[in-house]
């Protein structure tokens, strides 16, 4: 119990100090941010439970006004912006890519949690954010969804990082990686 309570505020630690980190902005004006990272890095180090409620915990610091977003945001008002449902999925895509790696287990770790990074930490996490920018910026579907495709290169980049890091860790200290455990 205090093994995984002493995690699971790491791993919130870790997607907060995720959020320092200068984002890098493509050619044409969209910032990447690490983040996205540190929610993937939940539910492939951590498993479904305990990642989730790792970036539930970030959620709640931002709603509580803790400036931890990329940029310093934080507070209520990013709960009214087009990137809520982003915030909304996290937790959600933290849990989805828990279960894949947990409930996956033939072939490489490293893969496991690369394909698990694409399904929970990109494919929910954008259908929550499209969702969610689709009602704030009162747009279709469709025309949210093309705001957010730019941001899928640098997305699948981190869901490889993941998959990498995951594989490594698991490599150097496999008790450490609890969703193989």
């Amino acid at each position: 119990m205090e093994r995984n309570l002493t995690l699971i505020a790491l791993f919130a630690a870790l997607i907060a100090a995720l959020g320092v980190i200068p984002a890098v902005t493509l050619g044409f004006g969209v910032p990447i941010t690490a983040q996205s990272l540190g929610v993937m890095l939940c539910g492939t180090i951590l498993g479904a439970k305990r990642g989730a409620l790792a970036v539930l915990l970030v959620v709640l610091l931002i709603a509580m006004g803790l400036p931890l977003l990329a940029g310093g945001r934080g507070g209520l008002g990013v709960f009214a912006s087009p990137t809520v449902g982003f915030l909304v999925g996290w937790p959600i895509g933290a849990f989805v890519t828990g279960l894949i790696v947990e409930k996956l287990r033939f072939g490489s770790l490293g893969v496991t949690a690369a394909l698990g990074s694409v399904v929970g930490g990109i494919l929910v996490v954008y259908a929550a954010g499209v969702i969610g920018m689709s009602i704030v910026l009162d747009k279709t579907i469709i025309e949210a969804t093309l705001l957010v495709v730019a941001f899928i290169p640098g997305d699948l980049i981190k869901a490889i990082l993941a998959g990498v890091v995951t594989s490594a860790l698991y490599t150097a200290r496999p008790k450490s990686v609890l969703s193989r455990a």
